[in-house]
């Protein structure tokens, strides 16, 4: 969830909007998010508390980032495994098409921190054999897992453009 906070704050601060100013918007926050090795690892450890089990939900990753910016608009979490982030990024331009926020924060994030997901995707056979990525690509064969975490803001080029807001990317 730290890491979520910190790379939403750089995102915004890159996007010409300071984070101090959104308390009480239409925001909404989209995320792609699969935290399995986090929770293996609490209970691994025998962690089981308040703290551990808020910490390790899904849920609660995309509420902490809305409630500590003040964002009044969706907030939801996404795990369709690997295109989590794709889908956070579909779900956020369809709900700013359809007016329900006026500034949404598309994220992926995932961390390895432990090697029981790989030894479980080996056991499947489910890791690309040559150790890259293929996408989309008819030559796929297999995952390959990676730590990451982006955040992009995103809203109407026309809103950005009236608030004098940095374009990063227009459409």
């Amino acid at each position: 969830q730290r890491l979520i906070l910190g790379t939403a704050w750089e995102a915004l601060e890159g996007a010409g909007i300071p984070p101090g100013t959104l308390a009480g918007s239409r925001g909404g926050v989209f995320l792609g998010l699969c935290p399995l090795d986090y929770a293996w690892l609490l209970r691994q450890h025998g962690q089981v508390d308040p703290w551990s089990a808020t910490g390790s939900a899904l849920a609660v990753a995309a509420g902490r980032l809305s409630y500590t910016l003040g964002l009044e608009g969706p907030s939801l979490v996404v795990d369709t495994a690997c295109s989590s982030s794709l889908l956070a990024v579909h779900l956020a331009c369809q709900a700013l098409r359809a007016g329900e926020c006026d500034l949404a924060l598309a994220a992926g994030v995932n961390l390895v921190l432990s090697p029981l997901g790989n030894v479980f995707h080996s056991r499947l056979r489910g890791l690309a054999p040559g150790g890259r990525c293929k996408s989309f690509d008819a030559a796929a064969d297999g995952l390959v897992r990676s730590d990451g975490c982006r955040v992009v803001v995103l809203k109407p080029l026309s809103a950005a453009l009236r608030k004098g807001e940095r374009d990063l990317a227009a459409g």
